[in-house]
C-alpha cells in the first residue's frame, strides 16, 4: 500500500498544484488546511482534507498519522521559521522519511531579506535533522506579478521599484511540478535546486508581454522604495510584509534573480514555462464586482 503525502500550503498557487497533480496520478495525499471551505474551492474537492492550524501542535500530529512525505510550503509570515522548523521536529517524531521544502533562491541566514534568512535557518535545520530532504529555491515568481493584475488592465501602468532588473520569472506550476517529481523519486533526496524561468526580462520587458497578453499598451513605471512601501501600506498590506518585499526588489536590482539555469529542463525533460505564457493564463484580471 502507498504511503501518504501530507502538502503544507496547499491553498497556495504552488501547494495546491502539487496536491492535484499527485491526486490526478493515483497517489495518496492530504492537504493540511485551517480553511475546509477555501480548500474544497481550490482544490475541486478531490484531496482529502487534515483541518488543523500549526499553532496547534497536536493538529498537525494527528494530520502526520501514516504520512512518510511532506510538502512544506508556507507562505511567508513574521513566524515563518518557527512554524516551520516546529513542522519539522513533529515529521521526525511521526517517522516522516522526506521532507521537500520550498524555499527561495536568495536563502541565505543573515539576509536583508527576512523572509530569505528565515528559509535558510529552516533549511539549516532539515539538514541536520535526519529526515531526508530536497530543497528548492524559486527565483521570483511569475505569480508575484498578479498583483498588479488590475492597475495594468485600468492605467495599462506596471508599477514597482524594480529599476531595469532582469529578473528570471518562474512560474509557480513548474515548481510545483518539481516539487512532484522530489516527493516521488528518492534520487532527488539531499539535493538542492535553484529553479528559474527559461529568461531574464526587465520589468519594462514584461510590461510588453502584458501589452500583447490583454491587447492594449503597459508602460511599466519605475518608482523609488518610499513610494512603494507607502502604495503597499495604503492597500492594507501589514507593515512586515511591506518592508520584505520592499527588501526584495533592492535585492533584485542588484542582481540576486539574473541568471537563468536549466535544472527545471534536467529534471522534467522540458523547458519551463515563460512569463508571457503565465500572464495569458492568469494575468487578465476580474472585475471588482466579481470578486
Amino acid at each position: 500500500m502507498k504511503s501518504t503525502v501530507l502538502v503544507l500550503g496547499a491553498t497556495g498557487m504552488v501547494g495546491s498544484h502539487v496536491a492535484r497533480s499527485l491526486s490526478d496520478r493515483g497517489e495518496p495525499v492530504r492537504a493540511f488546511v485551517r480553511d475546509p471551505g477555501r480548500a474544497a474551492q481550490m482544490l475541486g474537492g478531490t484531496v482529502p482534507l487534515a483541518v488543523g492550524d500549526l499553532t496547534e501542535p497536536a493538529t498537525l500530529d494527528m494530520a502526520l498519522d501514516g504520512v512518510d512525505r511532506v510538502l512544506l510550503c508556507l507562505g511567508n509570515r513574521p513566524d515563518q521559521a518557527h512554524l516551520e522548523i516546529s513542522v519539522i521536529d513533529a515529521c521526525r517524531r511521526a517517522g516522516v522519511r522526506r521532507v521537500v521544502k520550498i524555499s527561495a533562491k536568495g536563502a541565505q541566514v543573515g539576509s536583508p531579506v527576512p523572509f530569505w534568512d528565515q528559509h535558510a535557518r529552516i533549511e539549516d535545520h532539515l539538514r541536520r535533522s535526519g529526515i531526508s530532504s530536497v530543497m528548492l529555491r524559486p527565483s521570483t515568481y511569475a505569480s508575484n506579478l498578479l498583483a498588479s493584475a488590475q492597475p495594468v488592465q485600468a492605467m495599462g501602468q506596471l508599477f514597482a521599484p524594480a529599476g531595469t532588473a532582469p529578473v528570471a520569472f518562474i512560474d509557480p506550476r513548474d515548481v510545483a511540478a518539481v516539487a512532484v517529481a522530489a516527493l516521488l523519486d528518492p534520487a532527488h533526496d539531499g539535493h538542492t535546486y535553484t529553479l528559474t524561468g527559461p529568461e531574464a526580462l526587465t520589468f519594462a520587458e514584461v510590461a510588453e508581454r502584458w501589452s500583447t497578453v490583454i491587447g492594449q499598451p503597459v508602460e511599466y513605471v519605475d518608482i523609488p522604495d518610499e513610494a512603494a512601501r507607502a502604495a503597499m501600506l495604503e492597500a492594507g498590506l501589514p507593515p512586515w510584509l511591506t518592508d520584505g518585499i520592499v527588501a526584495v526588489f533592492r535585492q533584485l536590482r542588484h542582481g540576486v534573480a539574473s541568471t537563468v539555469n536549466d535544472q527545471v529542463q534536467q529534471i522534467l525533460g522540458r523547458r519551463p514555462g515563460a512569463v508571457g505564457d503565465f500572464l495569458r493564463a492568469f494575468g487578465v484580471a476580474e472585475p471588482v464586482a466579481a470578486r
